[in-house]
């Protein structure tokens, strides 16, 4: 067997799998989108409320649909030699890593001001809607409860507030690891109850090894499709010629 060939059978088999992985989401996708109940039941235990909020089977039919059209360029390019689907293949692959990369920069780019912007939302909402608000109290209610924190930075960012004023001086009961009701500034003091940024500070880091793992794995199998794309389209423009 040639390089070429053995080349050619893999970008076949490879892109086979993307293309049946496309048609996988697709086929959840559309199940998602048209009984979204059985969906969830299906799920079972594994199911939450953000199902319920989020439309997932837009995504999914949305993936599922580059899945299979990125599948069908490489099979088809490669199964009948043809420059021009082969020339597309590698120029969607080009455009999405393209992309992925833009996306990174901006992440990266970005990623200080985050802390920044997240604190102008913030310290105002504790100080001034934070009780009198019944959306903003459930959203930090929440946040405070599953993180097991207080305030953003800590619990200092309740002192002089329209919460405490209401409440003859207490704090939620998340600012004191016992639930003590009420929960005193002195008391919360004493406790060391983190504000609730640095526990979203340090779930972000420890995830994130796995997701650059992932995106440097996704990068370097791209990478490896472009180049047989091209290798293949070389290869048979040579050969023409």
């Amino acid at each position: 067997m040639s390089c070429l060939t053995f080349v050619k059978l893999m970008m076949v088999f490879f892109n086979l799998l993307v293309f049946l992985g496309g048609v996988t989401l697709l086929t959840v996708g559309i199940w998602v989108s048209v009984d979204g109940n059985a969906f969830l039941l299906f799920l079972g235990p594994f199911s939450n409320q953000a199902l319920q909020f989020i439309n997932v089977g837009f995504y999914c039919i949305a993936i599922g649909v580059v899945l299979v059209l990125l599948g069908l360029l490489g099979c088809c390019g490669a199964r009948k030699e043809s420059k021009y689907l082969l020339l597309a293949f590698f120029s969607v692959i080009l455009i999405i890593f393209i992309a992925e990369v833009a996306a990174g920069v901006v992440v990266l780019a970005y990623s200080s001001f985050a802390g920044g912007i997240l604190r102008v939302w913030a310290t105002p909402a504790f100080q001034t809607q934070y009780g009198s608000d019944p959306v903003v109290t459930e959203i930090l209610n929440t946040t405070m409860t599953e993180l097991k924190c207080c305030g953003f930075s800590n619990y200092t960012d309740f002192e002089g507030s329209k919460f405490e004023e209401q409440n003859g001086g207490s704090l939620p009961p998340s600012c004191c690891w016992t639930n003590i009701a009420p929960c005193s500034l002195i008391e919360a003091a004493l406790l060391p109850v983190q504000g609730c940024f640095e526990h979203i500070l340090n779930t972000v880091q420890k995830q994130a090894n796995i997701v650059g793992g992932l995106a440097a794995g996704g990068g370097v199998l791209q990478i490896a499709a472009m180049i047989v794309s091209m290798y293949l389209y070389c290869h048979l423009d040579s050969r023409v010629s």
